[in-house]
């Protein structure tokens, strides 16, 4: 009878980009984690995926009562509700892939240390399963719309741009944080400060033109920059401000890479430190 074969698998070694078909291979493993990050979200909640609603809501609520009422920020001659809402919908979905891909390694020790499977499945379950609270918030994008007789332009057609921008700047980072949380723990609780801080470094209850002009060059390579004015742009019908958008972009690119390879060096360790 012939001898059983025994698949040695060697940790990485240098920097290395994704393994597409090894990832492909666990593909049912992606569902089943991401299927489970979504009802763990829910479990035992009245008010289920109603919370996806409700918390971007009250919150744009809140910031039109502060900033549009009291504090008289400029929205570019917009209803404040809708030009907040409509950067705070894919802020919210960038804020919150942040902080969960950045504990995913840990809160799944266990696994890693029992089982082999490619670790970069947890942070991309982590961010897949908050798509569906980004697809259920549309829901409130169309009713205020509606609501204020607003029609989308051209614009829109370039949506998907922005949607990959958005990803790969949630990904690449949230890789980073990640793969850097399984080492150092103070990550975990530095995390919830930092995106509190990037909330006001990003135009979500302000114009980036309310930046002064010789700051821009510099503001607009944060990536979110380009992303948030990006999607007024496209449900205002108005221009798509490219010049803040590519730059970003570009950049979205390098935090994808880099991210991806730290995350492929350090995957080595996470057994023996996670």
């Amino acid at each position: 009878m012939e001898a059983n074969k025994v698949k040695i698998i060697e940790p990485t070694s240098g920097w290395q980009l994704v393994d597409l078909k090894e990832l492909w291979r666990y593909k049912d493993l992606l569902y089943f984690l991401t299927l489970r990050g979504i009802k763990a979200r829910y479990a035992q909640s009245i008010m289920g995926v109603s919370w996806a609603i409700i918390q971007p809501l009250f919150t744009t609520i809140v910031f039109t009562i502060v900033f549009g009422g009291l504090a008289k920020v400029d929205s570019d001659g917009m209803p404040y509700i809708l030009f907040s809402y409509l950067a705070l919908w894919p802020w919210n979905y960038f804020s919150g892939t942040l902080t969960e891909s950045a504990n995913s390694l840990i809160q799944n020790a266990n696994m890693i240390t029992k089982v082999y499977f490619p670790r970069m499945v947890l942070p991309l379950s982590s961010i897949l399963s908050k798509l569906l609270d980004f697809i259920i918030a549309f829901v409130v994008v169309i009713g205020l719309l509606i609501y204020f007789k607003v029609s989308p332009g051209w614009g829109i057609l370039f949506l998907p741009i922005l949607i990959l921008q958005l990803l790969m700047t949630s990904l690449g980072i949230g890789m980073f944080l990640s793969a850097l949380a399984v080492k150092y723990r103070d990550v975990k609780h530095a995390l919830t400060f930092l995106v509190q801080l990037l909330l006001y470094a990003a135009p979500v209850v302000y114009s980036t033109t309310a930046v002064p002009e010789p700051y821009q060059k510099f503001y607009i390579l944060n990536p979110m920059v380009g992303v948030l004015e990006g999607f007024r742009a496209a449900f205002l019908d108005r221009p798509m401000p490219w010049e803040w958008i590519w730059p970003g972009f570009i950049l979205a690119i390098i935090f994808f890479l880099f991210g991806t390879l730290y995350f492929r060096r350090m995957e080595k360790i996470f057994a023996d430190v996670a």
